[in-house]
């Protein structure tokens, strides 16, 4: 997936980053609001945040490796 940022740059985002994205057919991917704050997919029930983008963030959904106390 690329996104245009409005200061110019183009940020490239692999779909396996977002499993709803990937598994959407590209007519639900097409259907995107875009705000100043992310990107939202009514049907899919999919929001991402530029600002996760930026800092190379995936689906915050899914659970995380687990870690041990020491």
């Amino acid at each position: 997936m690329w996104v245009d940022l409005s200061d110019g740059r183009t940020l490239s985002v692999p779909l396996a980053w977002f499993p709803r994205l990937l598994r959407a057919s590209p007519s639900q991917r097409e259907e995107v609001t875009i705000s100043s704050r992310g990107l939202h997919w009514e049907e899919l029930d999919e929001d991402i945040s530029v600002e996760g983008l930026l800092a190379g963030k995936g689906d915050q959904t899914r659970p995380g490796p687990k870690v041990e106390a020491a």
